[in-house]
């Protein structure tokens, strides 16, 4: 059996255009918990680059979780993983914007950045060392809290916003002290879940969803998630509803498929 390792994981909540900042978000750490915690904004991406070559070392694994497309090899329409997404998740009000290559320039822009850089595209981290994966932390903050519908805090007059965030950040304060205490008492993400609602919180707030998906990965191995369609038309990560067992201590994680 593979020795301990340490692990790597980023999540950008991805600008899809070019005025508003990307949130970042890097959990760092090892079989025995999490070594480092990183929240922040960076604005275009040369910012986004120089962010994640200073905080993703060369020298271990790492997981890049965007919540952007990818892969996206169709101009117009939507791609089949889009579709699908509303056949599983249309009764939570979790499905995905349609993606195509005219709606998402810069996303497959910044995506074609990273593999340049090193990252690959791929669904079989850590056999694949510097992976690249869509993530979507609607349907996945749906399973993690058991909900019935997304929390609303996305569109919708301002007050309206600011009740859903809270209630967001009880919801994962509460989450992270179950299954992630380490990253629950650190004074980065208690601070962070404590913030009034503002447009660039929440952008932190849906970068640190995003490294939570990979955070599973990294402790749950690859049985803790689910793989909606394919490297070739478009995939999207999410965790699947049973919790990360935090007495696992294998490393790397099941890559089967």
């Amino acid at each position: 059996m593979p020795g301990p390792r340490r692990w790597a994981v980023a999540g950008i909540d991805l600008a899809w255009g070019e005025r508003r900042p990307d949130g970042v978000c890097l959990l760092q750490g090892d079989p025995g918990g999490l070594t480092h915690i990183a929240h922040g904004l960076v604005r275009g991406d040369a910012e986004l680059r120089q962010w994640l070559r200073d905080h993703l070392p060369a020298d271990r694994p790492a997981l890049l979780c965007l919540d952007a497309p990818v892969v996206c090899p169709n101009r117009t329409g939507s791609r089949p993983v889009d579709r699908l997404t509303h056949r599983l998740f249309h009764r939570v009000q979790a499905a995905a914007h349609p993606a195509n290559r005219v709606l998402c320039a810069r996303p497959l822009r910044v995506a074609a950045g990273l593999r340049r850089a090193g990252f690959s595209i791929a669904t079989d981290w850590p056999s694949t060392p510097r992976a690249l994966v869509e993530v979507y932390p609607h349907p996945a903050t749906v399973r993690w809290f058991g909900l019935d519908r997304t929390i609303k805090y996305k569109r919708g007059p301002v007050a309206a916003r600011r009740r859903e965030f809270a209630r967001l950040q009880s919801l994962l304060r509460a989450w992270l002290g179950r299954h992630a205490p380490d990253l629950a008492a650190h004074p980065a993400t208690r601070s962070l879940l404590r913030e009034p609602w503002t447009k660039d919180t929440e952008d932190r707030t849906d970068a640190l969803l995003c490294a939570l998906i990979g955070w599973q990965w990294a402790t749950g191995g690859r049985r803790a998630m689910e793989i909606l369609g394919d490297e070739q038309s478009g995939f999207i990560v999410l965790p699947k509803t049973k919790q990360p067992d935090r007495s696992a201590t294998e490393f790397p994680p099941d890559s089967v498929r």
